[in-house]
């Protein structure tokens, strides 16, 4: 009976689900692989790209089942066994969301991806996740996506129905002015990137504007209380730790750490310090830019902390809420997805080790990079690129 009350909900799920939109990723995944492990921020869409691959692909019947481990099911019953039972039924397409909701998930996937061959299996669950070191192993077995936020392109294609063509950093380099103009004489991208900014990054902001900042806090709040402690064994104090610290770091984006200094009000080694912004990073709650020179590691502080997303900036840092942060914010968040980014000598960001960027305002000046090969100037408030100056929403059109 409660395998039959699982299907019925399925289907009521997959059923209503709506096809007018799909987001960049549909695309790049090889949903014919045996085991798909989406993962991304809350609200960026994971569970709606599964459903619509379940409603566009998949047979409406009992070999297709979309599951959410957060349901009160999988509270008394197995993974394992529940797939037993579905496999008797002819089941062959099964999609799990929630995954970071169920204990030891990863080694319960391994068994079930190796004793049923004729499953195909598609996951969701949290950027917080640590799926590279799950007891399963499964780096071996699954491939790995992660979604990100909308960005300008889709904003403008999910809210306004204006389909773009997704552009290259190549393309953009060489070819800014062309296709600033072509763009310019569809949409008024200014217009356009001032929505985007403040809220226009998770796609529940389309339908739901009015209440969008309320539902921000709550997915925060989530992840924080919920997400990074499931995967990560850390109690509620380190909890509270981790929300001042982002508190601290929102005040002041983009902040610049005095990590002893900052251990010190914290009351925490510099170790642990580090740690939490490792969690928060990859939680997508934070983007850390670490030094060209010095490269990642653990025992290496960030340069500079900016919050993941320029909504977020809105929403947390509103009293500091610069214009100078927002779009650097914007900058790093669009170009982290496809490129390296790093914090140069000179200049706001270093791309792929070879292209320098200076993020401004449309009247910024090329002082700060005039004797720096491939130098470039993102500015904001112009339409159109001329020279080394490109109109920084042009980034926001990369995927």
């Amino acid at each position: 009976m409660e395998l039959n009350r699982l299907y019925t909900w399925s289907y009521q799920q997959i059923k209503r689900t709506n096809n007018t939109f799909k987001r960049y990723l549909c695309e790049r995944i090889d949903w014919k692989n045996r085991l798909n492990i989406i993962i991304g921020m809350r609200g960026t869409g994971k569970t709606t790209m599964m459903l619509q691959y379940a409603k566009n692909e998949l047979p409406f019947d009992e070999s297709t089942i979309y599951v959410s481990l957060d349901d009160i099911y999988f509270s008394s019953n197995s993974l394992v066994v529940f797939v037993e039972e579905f496999v008797k039924r002819g089941g062959k397409y099964l999609l799990i969301d929630e995954v970071q909701k169920y204990p030891n998930w990863s080694k319960e996937i391994k068994s079930i991806y190796d004793n049923y061959p004729e499953l195909q299996i598609t996951i969701s669950g949290s950027s917080a996740i640590e799926i590279l070191k799950g007891e399963g192993d499964l780096s071996r077995r699954a491939l790995i996506y992660q979604l990100h936020g909308l960005s300008l392109r889709e904003f403008a294609e999910m809210k306004y129905q204006q389909k773009f063509d997704t552009i290259s950093l190549d393309q953009i380099i060489n070819n800014a002015t062309s296709i600033s103009i072509s763009i310019s004489n569809e949409i008024k991208p200014i217009k356009l990137f001032e929505e985007y900014l403040s809220h226009g990054y998770y796609p529940f902001s389309i339908n739901d504007e009015t209440n969008f900042a309320q539902r921000m806090m709550q997915v925060i709040n989530v992840v924080l209380e919920t997400d990074i402690p499931s995967v990560n064994n850390i109690d509620y104090n380190a909890v509270l730790k981790m929300k001042k610290l982002l508190g601290i770091i929102a005040e002041s984006v983009p902040f610049k750490p005095n990590v002893t200094k900052l251990a010190v009000q914290l009351s925490l080694s510099r170790e642990t310090l580090l740690k939490y912004f490792t969690l928060l990073a990859k939680a997508d709650v934070i983007s850390t830019l670490y030094s060209n020179t010095k490269g990642i590691s653990a025992l290496n502080k960030p340069e500079k902390i900016y919050l993941q997303n320029p909504n977020l900036a809105h929403l947390l840092s509103s009293q500091n809420a610069n214009t100078g942060n927002i779009r650097e914010t914007f900058f790093l968040n669009q170009l982290q997805i496809n490129h390296q980014v790093e914090y140069p000598v000179k200049g706001d960001f270093l791309v792929d080790k070879k292209y320098t960027f200076e993020v401004g305002g449309k009247n910024k000046s090329t002082l700060q990079i005039k004797e720096i090969s491939n130098a470039y100037i993102a500015a904001d408030n112009i339409e159109i690129a001329v020279g080394n100056k490109i109109p920084l929403w042009m980034f926001g059109f990369m995927y």
